[in-house]
């Protein structure tokens, strides 16, 4: 991970899906624990919901807030 990572999590939306639009930053928790269980997409996408994953399952989400 690297520093700019946490950054796109508040910038980048999500591509595709039923939360199509939304920022990385701003999905619910069951949604991303979906993907760990049946697996993160490839690519760069599937490392930034991998990140937020761990986040949100560590109840970190508020390191977040200032780069909001």
């Amino acid at each position: 991970m690297a520093p700019e990572d946490l950054k796109k999590l508040v910038t980048y939306k999500m591509p595709f899906g039923k939360y199509e639009g939304r920022l990385i930053a701003d999905l619910p928790g069951p949604y991303l624990n979906w993907f760990a269980r049946e697996g993160f997409p490839s690519g760069e996408i599937g490392q930034l919901l991998q990140l937020m994953h761990e986040i949100d399952h560590n109840g970190l989400s508020s390191l977040l807030d200032p780069l909001r």
